[in-house]
């Protein structure tokens, strides 16, 4: 198996059950057009946690890294008619000024919050205002602060939130214990800290496809 075979897989998953989307194809597009680096979810990615979030009855959606607003789109789909609310947080003001236009054209400008700011600033911002419990929470932002986000994402929890965390394996760099990648070792720690919290169920995912070698970390707060 090699990137060549992911990539038609997901090609052909996109096809048949993500099913093509004008809207969500020029977000990809605008956001390529503004120089943002292609590391949205894949359109298979997308719908999975566009379903994870429906399957919870999410009415309440963090995400902490917006880029482009590619996933936000998939994330707002999911909240109920007429109700619920997305806040999304993005530390870059080009990438967020991206993300505004496209949701914007997805009809969701009323829905979807873009705060823009450090997360680990904007975080406590959001606690001060009151502004969870979060139903689901999707984290995928630099992945060296990863167990500050998911200290943070706990805080705004309630039982039955779901935490999604992306991005967990590196090309299976997770492994190596004695990697000196920062983004390994947040990851490596966040896997600690959840393995190590008694208010999660937790567990993590490989994944290939056009993305590569990755995956996602899933947990359940339980208590």
């Amino acid at each position: 198996m090699n990137q060549a075979t992911w990539d038609a897989v997901d090609d052909y998953l996109s096809e048949t059950l993500a099913r093509p989307d004008a809207v969500l194809d020029a977000a990809l597009h605008d956001s390529d057009a503004a120089g943002l680096p292609a590391i949205s979810v894949s359109p298979p990615q997308g719908k999975f946690l566009h379903l994870l979030a429906r399957i919870q009855g999410a009415r309440n959606i963090l995400e902490i890294g917006t880029l482009g607003g590619y996933s936000a789109i998939w994330l707002a789909r999911a909240l109920p008619p007429g109700g619920g609310r997305l806040v999304t947080l993005e530390v870059d003001a080009s990438h967020a000024k991206v993300a505004r236009a496209n949701l914007a054209r997805a009809g969701l400008a009323n829905v979807v919050q873009v705060r823009l700011g450090r997360a680990i600033d904007t975080l406590p911002e959001l606690e001060r205002e009151g502004a969870g419990p979060f139903d689901f929470i999707f984290i995928d932002a630099d992945k060296p602060s990863n167990p500050e986000y998911f200290e943070w994402a706990l805080k705004l929890s309630r039982r039955g939130t779901v935490i999604v965390v992306d991005n967990v394996v590196r090309k299976g760099a997770v492994a190596d214990a004695a990697s000196a990648d920062a983004a390994v070792q947040g990851v490596r720690r966040l896997n600690l800290m959840m393995a190590g919290e008694p208010r999660v169920s937790a567990t993590a995912l490989q994944t290939v496809g056009g993305k590569g070698y990755d995956g996602f970390a899933l947990a359940l707060v339980v208590s």
